[in-house]
């Protein structure tokens, strides 16, 4: 089955078995990842995929870039889709956070 055949079937179904599949999806990914840790004197204590220097907003704002998830994972290879699960998933949790980090980097610029 093509990832076209699939997305039309899913594109079918009714909102909550898009919900269970989609909390599937992501509990499986999430699995596999490093998650996310912040570390006093690491990128200024701002949140990063564990174990790199690569901070959360960095990704979202090259997402809001439109950078693809694909062109991200090829930029970074040494993490993963899980990874990126991760970052969008504590993206959501603290769009504050976030948001802030994104303009004080660019305040620096």
């Amino acid at each position: 089955m093509t990832r076209q055949e699939i997305e039309a079937q899913l594109l079918s179904l009714s909102l909550s078995d898009k919900a269970e599949i989609v909390q599937s999806l992501t509990k499986t990914l999430s699995m596999g990842g490093k998650g996310i840790t912040k570390t006093w004197g690491v990128c200024g204590g701002e949140a990063c995929i564990a174990g790199t220097r690569i901070a959360v907003w960095l990704l979202v704002e090259a997402q809001q870039l439109g950078i693809t998830e694909a062109q991200l994972l090829q930029d970074y290879p040494h993490i993963t889709a899980a990874d990126l699960v991760n970052a969008w998933a504590y993206a959501d949790a603290y769009p504050e956070e976030i948001a802030a980090a994104i303009r004080a980097n660019n305040e620096i610029d």
